[in-house]
């Protein structure tokens, strides 16, 4: 859907692009600022396969404070995004003849993950009657002999749920009783309109067996920059990175010089892009109240589910058809079984933008 609507943007038919998730507002120019004299200082050079200390002593403050623990620079690794940092980290976890255990819906790419390690892809089925949160009695349900790893999220990309406190905890009792690893997305962490951020990570007793990881790409806006990390116990970390300097073999210095600027100097950026996703929710809500469309609100991210089943529709129909009516989306069904019936609207384009595209998508739900 993303790359047929480009196509045609290139043709020059008028879309409003709702489809991958890219903040709307430019790089902190104080980020700029930092790569470009670190650059222009000769950090151009080979780094380390682990990543540069100043960007692991970054990432092990933040960790610390959140956490209230001690956390140590090597209990780090540096990765080029979240993408990279799950890939190889589930490349380490498992091969095949193991299991990964999936809440669906699920980032698009997490399918591939698993399978790229030659592993069992098990999705556990989630529902909207409960806002796409994944519960201990699922995952128990769910799990087999042969799992070892829980792939988690939240905040939640699509469904933008956020899990509690009390939910983290029942899932890492149940993770801790079959002995299986917690790989943890929080690239959302700071866009988060309702509720607390809540993390096996955090919780001291499931720590041991947690690999969380996030990126700047969205709490800074500098998705092109392609700098993550992972943290979790040493000896794990230690593994992970054979694998990691096999694949990369370093990042760059200058990003990572970057990257710790950005972690140790808060500008409000995610503030920022948060009070604007927020009042887009809003701005949807109202404009789909009392259609035939049924927006799922949004705890966090930068993302809107919209079930369009009333109209007869599939997630995957609608949206390619809603391309005639100048509005790409992406079909639910991209993100698993569990999302077909609906379609993911991005919130990175401003009010008017959004106003304008909101109107185009219920025209057309009218018009069928």
């Amino acid at each position: 859907m993303h790359f047929e609507s480009r196509r045609r943007v290139r043709a020059g038919e008028d879309i409003i692009e709702l489809t991958i998730g890219e903040p709307d507002i430019p790089t902190p120019s104080h980020l700029l600022d930092v790569a470009n004299a670190s650059m222009r200082s000769g950090r151009t050079r080979y780094a380390g396969g682990k990543g540069e200390p100043i960007l692991l002593q970054a990432v092990a403050d933040k960790y610390s404070a959140r956490t209230g623990r001690k956390i140590s620079p090597d209990q780090v690794l540096a990765f080029p995004g979240t993408q990279a940092a799950l890939t190889i980290t589930m490349l380490s976890l498992v091969e095949a003849g193991d299991g990964v255990l999936v809440p669906d819906p699920y980032y698009a790419t997490y399918e591939g993950v698993v399978q790229a390690a030659g592993a069992e892809f098990i999705p556990i089925p989630m529902s909207p009657d409960n806002g796409f949160h994944l519960t201990a009695e699922q995952l128990e349900a769910a799990v087999t002999p042969n799992c070892k790893v829980l792939l988690l999220n939240s905040p939640h990309n699509p469904t933008g749920a956020v899990l509690t406190p009390e939910e983290v905890a029942a899932i890492g009792d149940i993770c801790e009783k079959h002995d299986l690893w917690i790989v943890s997305d929080e690239v959302y962490e700071p866009l988060i309109y309702k509720g607390n951020f809540a993390s096996p990570f955090d919780i001291e007793k499931y720590s041991k067996r947690t690999i969380a990881m996030a990126s700047i790409s969205k709490s800074h806006a500098a998705p092109g920059f392609r700098s993550g990390w992972a943290v979790g116990p040493k000896w794990a970390m230690d593994e992970i990175q054979h694998v990691s300097e096999a694949i990369l073999f370093g990042g760059q210095p200058f990003i990572a010089d970057m990257t710790a600027h950005a972690l140790s100097h808060p500008d409000g950026t995610s503030d920022e892009m948060a009070d604007n996703y927020s009042n887009r929710i809003a701005l949807l809500m109202d404009a789909f109240h009392g259609s035939d469309l049924v927006p799922l609100e949004p705890c966090a991210g930068m993302f809107m589910l919209v079930d369009v089943s009333a109209t007869g529709l599939s997630g995957a129909e609608f949206a390619m058809s809603l391309l005639d009516s100048g509005v790409s989306v992406m079909p639910g069904s991209s993100f698993g079984n569990e999302c077909a019936k609906f379609i993911r609207i991005s919130l990175t384009v401003d009010k008017d933008q959004l106003t304008i595209a909101a109107q185009r998508i219920i025209a057309f739900a009218n018009s069928i």
